[in-house]
């Protein structure tokens, strides 16, 4: 049977086509002939991939239908007049992970770099996992199965999860969800369908709010955590803590990272492997040979520069990788060059956008990508967050050259998009100075 991925270049969908791929499905897809950084792991597993076209779909295909596609798109509306059999991306995910010892990571941020963290820590046990950066694994005798498991439209409500974890709950996606309640109703009933331990972020208030009946444990670096850091020394890149669980010290580790934020994803990490009675010294071992995910403070030494692209694109995410850039680098400037995604967004939070894009010393926005046309954001542009900025400017592939002033300084270039298309057109303008 051949499993045929309707927009197999999507972050999430390539990583699952690579895990059905490896687990011996016949698998094949299509999408824009743009190119897209998931593309790799398909092409490494010579997995097809055509443009979009009614005629690649044929009678006895399955279909795994991406949730960007809706019956206009050719192909799924070839598939439904074949009478085939379409799963959505998220039934797809829980058709395969239902028999596994699922961790489902959930969170407004932190998913892919936590996923990522498992992917690595766990690698010695035997571990499946799909990341949301277009990277998938699957061998069929893994026990463990990592899995970013994202909160849109209730999308992570098709999971049965053994270990559920919350990274922490925000208000994200107000093309969907009406308000915060809204939002902390969805993960409470996530948290619900736990079929073993809630592991929840508890330095997030908004955690705290949530109301089951399951076993929780809190992380974080308040001392009202069931886990918690302690006695945490920076050392260059990387930070040695001793890890508490539950009042009594479980381990000294060295993590090779030194951000606030990826110090609590790696705390996530470090619970399953308590609650799971992993080998410890190996849990030692695997953490520092932990690697950022695709797009995730992906650093670059560019002649006197230091480049780094991240898929921030959220304020609190903005806010955060701009500290963790000034906290690395304190005495380069911090160029911040943003591209945010969906109006809808940009209406809700510009102000937030704004004050997190004002920590930089210096901030460019482009104009506001758009996949899919949006109704009544017509007013919605980058003058809403441009115009609250202390230090910033509109900037486009037209006007790149703006960023050949800066010497010895970071450009941090952050988007969910195509950010990085602006990013190599500086690169090669810079060449020829």
């Amino acid at each position: 049977m051949i499993y045929y991925f309707i927009g197999i270049k999507g972050s999430g969908m390539s990583s699952l086509a690579c895990i059905m791929h490896d687990l011996g499905y016949i698998v094949m897809g299509s999408d824009k002939p743009d190119h897209f950084f998931t593309e790799e792991q398909l092409i490494e597993r010579n997995i097809k991939i055509f443009e979009f076209n009614k005629d690649n779909i044929k009678e006895g295909m399955t279909i795994v239908q991406g949730n960007a596609f809706t019956i206009e798109n050719e192909e799924v509306k070839r598939a439904n007049e074949l009478g085939l059999k379409i799963y959505t991306y998220q039934e797809m995910i829980a058709k395969i992970t239902d028999n596994t010892k699922l961790i489902a990571v959930s969170g407004c941020h932190g998913k892919t770099s936590t996923t990522t963290m498992f992917k690595f820590v766990l690698e010695p046990f035997g571990v499946n996992y799909l990341i949301g950066d277009g990277t998938g694994f699957a061998n069929k005798g893994n026990n463990y199965f990592a899995l970013e498991a994202c909160e849109y439209k209730r999308h992570f409500l098709s999971y049965n999860p053994y270990y559920a974890i919350i990274t922490n709950i925000e208000l994200d996606h107000t093309d969907y969800y009406k308000d915060l309640d809204d939002v902390l109703d969805a993960f409470n009933e996530f948290a619900n369908k736990a079929r073993n331990t809630v592991i929840m972020c508890g330095d997030d208030s908004n955690t705290r709010k949530i109301k089951t009946n399951k076993e929780v444990l809190f992380y974080g670096f308040n001392d009202n955590n069931d886990v918690t850091l302690k006695n945490i020394e920076y050392k260059n890149d990387n930070t040695i803590a001793d890890v508490f669980i539950k009042g009594k010290k479980y381990m000294n580790v060295t993590f090779p990272f030194n951000a606030d934020h990826l110090l609590l994803n790696a705390l996530s990490v470090i619970t399953v492997c308590y609650l799971e009675n992993l080998d410890k010294d190996l849990v030692k071992k695997q953490i520092m040979k932990i690697e950022h995910a695709k797009r995730r403070f992906i650093e670059e030494k560019f002649k006197s520069n230091i480049i780094i692209d991240d898929y921030a694109h959220h304020p609190t995410e903005v806010k955060v990788t701009i500290e963790a850039a000034k906290k690395k680098y304190p005495n380069k400037k911090i160029i911040a060059i943003f591209k945010a995604h969906t109006k809808s967004r940009v209406k809700f939070f510009y102000k937030e956008f704004a004050d997190a894009l004002n920590l930089a010393d210096k901030a460019y926005v482009m104009d506001i990508a758009e996949d899919r046309k949006e109704v009544g954001y017509d007013d919605v542009d980058a003058n809403m967050i441009i115009d609250l900025l202390k230090n910033g400017e509109h900037i486009s592939l037209e006007t790149i050259n703006k960023l050949l002033q800066y010497k010895d300084s970071v450009l941090l270039f952050m988007s969910s998009k195509d950010i990085y298309v602006l990013e190599d057109e500086y690169k090669e303008l810079a060449k020829k100075e």
